[in-house]
């Protein structure tokens, strides 16, 4: 044992290394959740000591992690509020059919939102409103849902509030400098680059989008294409089925098929169905391929109907798929979803919501046959029906998403005024110094809880869990690479190769190798990567460490050039119908233009010599 310590103890940096290189082939490959691999990466840490048990522990005591919890639930509580949806308004009523007009009002409505509330919650909010100004204003959505990420992700930037990276950043900065970052302190950057980065978007969007998707007009069966997948059935007096209930019959286990409706003297059964006997004459609306309806019509003696007559645009409905008791809508699995790598068989879906998913849309990618057998993502967009009811409670989950507005009955509207002034001193408190953000924040929540904002259950929902452990377990990163020399020695390393280059080149590098980066990795692990590093090389180089720590903060939340580096890229991606590249088409000029622009303004604003 002894041996082997010592061994672990004299290759300390190569095996950090490794750990760091296992941590990006499995943050690239996904083979588990990205949150389950940063704890795993921790838990190797500590049994390989590169890190103690206390160290590998500490992300989830971090000053970082405790606050971006409470701003979970600051922000969640601003949502209860309706504040968001109040905003609205304006967009509807000052957007004007000029698209760029709409891309540049929707800009400065949703950045500043999400220079102090959550970029994610934004986006959330926003998505069905987006989607329904688009189909008033006869737009494709396609053109306005990643300028809607994009301008999320920018305003993000304004102060340290918006984003997880930015809390994450100040938290390393604090631990390698003794002091974090500042509420505002970043502030005149991120007003430039937000400027700049809108200014680029309201003028490239609407030539590099395209319309991936059609103009809307609440026609989801044709939207969807699922007239060729819904079809009804009938029970002929022969027919095998007759006498037994559907869960009997095993229909649905056996065939690709799902019932959303039974029909019997012009009496509708909605879901639930399970229990339903089948007798003869029963019409079923189903969800199947001509493969599978013909094998079902061999097997168990039905008959299939002519083609399902779905009813026009002009009435705004999914034709048989909707009624005064049934409904028709789109729902987004969201990054925190307890769905995501299970497919929709072993969830029991149908069971679990009492609604049946017709169809899966991916990106561009449209999912009609097999779909018990697909394994969800973050980002998924499902077509679900089922009764009216069971969408009631889907607008509740904090795991799922409806792409529609939620009444406005639902909401704490008396309490606006209140939760506004509630995060207003937050800022104010933690911007004078007076208490750290740490303690101001969860001071705010519990000012939520008493006035009535939020109920106290509803704090467990508001946190994003799924942050929460990859910082924790990503925070022992970076300690090890510091107690192991393994950051010193990358800053020796690029402090020698780089050390003739001008300042300005100097975060060039920095900014472009961390951009790169994050479009692979999440954000916040390449913070932790990059920022210990960036700070050395300033150290050893005297220049102002300050400068490349916000470069690096910048550039590593800056992520527009793929749906995967950012989670409200991913959360646009199939909303909109993209195809990979539509990302890459408008985000590689727009990172190019921050790649050249944030190091300059950063030597004009903070300086790049280090000042004593």
């Amino acid at each position: 044992m002894a041996f082997l310590q010592t061994w672990l103890a004299d290759y300390q940096i190569p095996l950090t290394l490794a750990v760091i290189v296992f941590a990006l082939v499995m943050f690239v490959l996904e083979w588990l959740p990205i949150d389950t691999t940063a704890i795993l990466v921790a838990v190797i840490l500590m049994v390989l000591g590169l890190v103690t048990p206390t160290e590998g522990l500490a992300g989830f005591s971090s000053s970082a992690t405790v606050t971006i919890m409470a701003m979970f639930i600051l922000s969640y509580g601003i949502t209860r509020t309706g504040i968001i949806q109040v905003i609205r308004d304006s967009l509807i009523k000052f957007g004007g059919n000029s698209l760029r007009r709409q891309l540049l009002l929707m800009g400065l409505i949703v950045g500043p939102s999400s220079a102090f509330l959550n970029n994610t919650a934004i986006v959330a909010i926003f998505l069905p409103i987006v989607e329904e100004w688009a189909r008033q204003r006869q737009i494709s959505v396609s053109k306005l849902l990643i300028p809607l990420s994009y301008a999320t992700i920018l305003g993000g930037m304004i102060t340290l509030l918006g984003t997880s990276t930015s809390i994450l950043a100040s938290g390393l900065a604090e631990k390698l400098t003794g002091q974090g970052f500042s509420i505002f302190q970043f502030t005149p950057l991120g007003l430039l680059t937000f400027s700049l980065g809108m200014t680029y978007v309201v003028l490239a969007a609407p030539a590099l989008l395209p319309a991936r998707r059609s103009v809307s007009d609440g026609n989801v069966a044709a939207e969807y294409q699922i007239k060729d997948y819904v079809s009804e059935i009938i029970i002929p007096p022969r027919s095998s089925l007759i006498g037994q209930t559907l869960r009997q019959s095993e229909i649905q286990r056996k065939f690709d098929i799902d019932v959303l409706e039974i029909i019997h003297n012009d009496t509708h059964f909605p879901q639930p169905l399970a229990d339903r006997v089948l007798t003869m004459g029963d019409i079923l609306l189903v969800r199947a391929g001509r493969e599978d309806l013909l094998r079902i019509k061999d097997e168990r003696g039905i008959e299939i109907l002519a083609d399902v007559q779905f009813v026009g645009a002009e009435t705004s409905q999914a034709g048989p798929l909707e009624s005064s008791e049934e409904k028709v809508a789109e729902v987004l699995i969201l990054s925190n979803s307890r769905l995501i790598g299970s497919t929709l068989k072993d969830l029991r879906f149908r069971q679990r919501y009492n609604a049946t998913v017709i169809a899966i849309r991916r990106g561009e990618e449209l999912i009609r046959q097999r779909l018990g057998k697909v394994r969800l993502k973050f980002g998924d967009l499902l077509l679900l029906q089922g009764p009216r009811e069971s969408f009631l409670g889907l607008q509740t989950t904090r795991e799922l998403l409806v792409l529609e507005e939620k009444p406005l009955d639902n909401l704490r509207l008396d309490k606006a005024k209140t939760a506004i002034a509630i995060v207003a001193l937050v800022i104010i408190t933690a911007g004078l110094d007076i208490l750290p953000i740490s303690v101001t924040s969860w001071a705010g929540v519990m000012a939520m809880v008493i006035s009535g904002c939020l109920k106290p259950g509803e704090i467990y929902g508001a946190i994003r869990w799924d942050v929460i452990f990859l910082l924790a377990g990503l925070i022992p990163l970076g300690t090890a690479m510091e107690n192991s020399g393994t950051t010193a020695w990358f800053a020796s390393f690029l402090a020698d190769t780089g050390g003739h280059l001008s300042g300005y080149a100097l975060l060039l590098l920095f900014y472009l190798a961390t951009a790169l980066l994050t479009e692979i990795l999440s954000n916040n692990a390449t913070v932790v990567l990059m920022l210990p590093i960036a700070f050395q090389v300033a150290q050893s180089l005297a220049l102002n460490p300050l400068a490349f720590m916000f470069v690096v903060t910048f550039a590593a939340s800056n992520s527009f050039m793929s749906p995967i580096g950012y989670q409200t890229n991913t959360m646009v991606y199939g909303p909109g119908g993209y195809r990979f590249t539509d990302f890459a088409r408008i985000g590689a000029p727009l990172t190019v233009i921050l790649t050249l622009a944030t190091p300059l303004l950063v030597m004009l604003i903070y300086g790049v010599q280090q000042t004593n």
